[in-house]
């Protein structure tokens, strides 16, 4: 299994879609968090180090979120594109176990993602507190590591959603599609309605997005600018923290599950 993991790492970390995701990933992480929020003269606590962990979280329930939804679809869904899949599966001893190497496999990879985003984010706050002339007071390194263990998690939980799409539909198109249209139109259109209709009130708290920025907003996140946030906007409800983990972590374990009976059962062609 170890060498099934690193080998697919290797696939991720050669594929110029993966460094296209994570490099447009960072940047617009680093415009919409800090340049544009600077430049628009808003809220400078969120900007300077004090307000580090809740700038950083933020992003990961939506934007993050996708970027992470369309790695899971091409760590799975380029070999049925590319009719690499058979060859794959007469070199491996399992449908399972290679599933399983790429799953661990995108955890790995998007350690990195989220690194690359709270480096430069790190470096963001310093200069803006560099400019400004304003103490540079970082967040405990406790909240920090949370602040990063959040992110991971809910990144994980968008990837699993693209390998279930990738698998169900053996393509990365359509899946890529349907993951955007899931995240932009129906949880989005959705939670706007929440506040006009009462009946969403009790299904809105299962969303991906509720409980992804649930968790945020329990790390620090400002629920104001969450609810500024473009086509990432949140105005809630928000729930308990302990219950987002445990809806996220479910929602994860169905997507592996759905994917894993889905590629065992039926053809790969």
């Amino acid at each position: 299994m170890t060498n099934s993991v690193i080998a697919e790492i290797l696939v991720l970390r050669k594929r110029a879609s993966t460094w296209v995701l994570l490099s447009t990933w960072t940047a617009l992480a680093l415009f919409f968090s800090y340049v544009l929020p600077y430049v628009e003269q808003r809220s400078m606590t969120e900007l300077l180090p004090e307000g580090l962990a809740g700038t950083l979280v933020r992003g990961f329930p939506f934007f993050g979120g996708v970027f992470a939804l369309m790695l899971g679809v091409l760590a799975v869904g380029s070999d049925y594109s590319w009719d690499t899949m058979k060859t794959l599966l007469t070199q491996r001893p399992s449908r399972l176990r290679m599933l399983a190497a790429k799953l661990m496999a995108l955890g790995i990879v998007l350690v990195l993602f989220v690194a690359s985003v709270a480096v430069t984010a790190t470096v963001a706050s310093y200069v803006v507190a560099s400019v400004e002339n304003a103490a540079v007071d970082w967040p405990s390194a406790w909240l920090l590591v949370r602040t990063f263990a959040a992110g991971w998690f809910v990144l994980v939980v968008w990837a699993a959603l693209g390998v279930m799409l990738a698998v169900l539909s053996r393509g990365t198109s359509l899946a890529i599609g349907i993951g955007i249209l899931y995240a932009l139109v129906i949880e989005g259109l959705l939670s706007a309605l929440v506040t006009q209709l009462e009946v969403l009130d009790g299904l809105s708290e299962f969303f991906l997005r509720t409980n992804s920025y649930s968790i945020a907003s329990a790390l620090g996140a400002s629920t104001e600018t969450i609810a500024d946030s473009g086509p990432g906007a949140f105005a809630g409800p928000y729930v308990s923290s302990g219950q987002a983990a445990a809806v996220l972590a479910a929602y994860a374990i169905c997507f592996v599950v759905a994917a894993a009976v889905a590629l065992r059962r039926r053809d790969v062609a």
